[in-house]
């Protein structure tokens, strides 16, 4: 088990890149970095591990804290769920035109503001893909389906559920208000 490993399955929760908090990025550098990390004398082993983060079978990746890529362990796929799946008002008040329509067509391909408006209120379960053309777009699909692919069930108790998620949030060292329910109310 590597140190990536050991610091998601302790809090349950790591993000992509920090400049204060822990991340896979800060754990391979050594240090958090306050740049991009593809200029980074470790970057080839950052993209690495990041990849295989994300292939991994017990790894799942959303804009959890912060609207930041976050890595969430297994054990808090079930709060995770509860939450995505709730179809609160923080996630629906206010969703654009463009965003509603491309909801309604996941699964599908797509990029540009509708794409991270859905993942910035959990909406989808987003994965960046290379197409035959070299582009980058985004894959989406509903959470539900993503869960039944994977074998995963949320919580019954969405309020468990955010609690469960806000004490992980916690423990890596973030503010409870940097998750969208949280971000959502307060704006409200």
């Amino acid at each position: 088990m590597d140190a990536v490993e050991r610091a998601l399955r302790e809090h349950g929760l790591l993000l992509q890149q920090d400049k204060r908090l822990p991340s896979v990025v800060g754990i391979i550098a050594g240090e958090p970095l306050a740049t991009s990390w593809w200029g980074h004398p470790k970057s080839h082993a950052i993209f690495a591990r990041l990849n295989r983060l994300e292939d991994s079978e017990d790894v799942l990746v959303a804009r959890l804290i912060g609207g930041k890529v976050t890595y969430v362990h297994q054990r808090l796929w079930p709060a995770f769920l509860a939450v995505a799946t709730s179809n609160a008002s923080w996630q629906r008040d206010g969703l654009s035109a463009e965003a509603r329509k491309l909801l309604a067509a996941a699964p599908s391909r797509a990029k540009g503001e509708a794409v991270r408006e859905l993942q910035a209120r959990l909406l989808v379960a987003a994965t960046e893909v290379h197409t035959e053309s070299g582009k980058h777009e985004i894959e989406i699909e509903p959470w539900d389906v993503w869960a039944k692919r994977r074998g995963a069930a949320p919580m019954k108790s969405i309020d468990a559920a955010r609690e469960e998620l806000e004490q992980a949030v916690t423990s890596l060292g973030a503010p409870v208000s940097s998750l969208p329910w949280r971000k959502r109310r307060k704006q409200s």
